[in-house]
This record gives C-alpha cells, structure tokens and sequence, in this order.
C-alpha cells in the first residue's frame, strides 16, 4: 500500500471544517485505509466558493468562513482511495446534480 492524498477546497468556518472532518473519518473506517495524517492551510486558490456562497446565502453573512484546503494523507490502494472519493462527495453533496445549497461550499482535487 502507498501513501495517496485526497485535497479537498472548502469554504467553512471551524464546525464546516470539523463536519467535513468527521465525513473523511468515517469513508475511511468503513474500508481497508488509515489516515496518516492531514494539513490544513488558508489558501485563496478556491476563491470561487466565496461566490457560490454569495449566490446561494444572498442574504447571510458568511460569518467566520474562510477559504481553505484540507489534504488527508491515506494509506492505501489507489482502488480504495477512489471509493474514499466517491464516498466523500457523496456525502458532502447528498442531492446529486439537482439544485441545492450545500452545507459546506467545496470542491474536490484531483
């Protein structure tokens, strides 16, 4: 097994962060993978999710929300990482392609 990495962009506030947090722990548990590891930096790559935050919230405020990339470090196959994926942004995105909000504006790196 080698190391693999799922990056994800987000636009959270610390509870979003510890949402998406505990839905990368549980993908994890339930197949043949540990995590060893994880980073999290500030980053203005996703700057579009402030946007989609905009258009979807017009009339919030975005409170304490900032941009930011979280890279999880996996120890796995690649086969794996790939349900991990799937796994997570099913789970961020439980309505599909049909228009909606999301909890946590975000996007998924290759």
């Amino acid at each position: 097994m080698r190391t693999r990495h799922l990056t994800f962009g987000l636009y959270a506030d610390e509870q979003g962060v510890a949402w998406v947090r505990r839905l990368v722990e549980g993908a994890v548990a339930s197949r043949s993978a540990r995590i060893t590891g994880s980073e999290l930096t500030a980053t203005d790559a996703y700057d579009f999710l402030v946007r989609q935050w905009a258009v979807e919230h017009p009339s919030q405020n975005s409170g304490a929300r900032q941009l930011i990339r979280l890279r999880v470090h996996l120890k796995c196959s690649l086969r794996t990482r790939r349900a991990i994926r799937k796994a997570m942004i099913t789970s961020l995105c439980p309505e599909g392609t049909a228009p909606h909000s999301c909890r946590v504006p975000w996007v998924a790196a290759a």
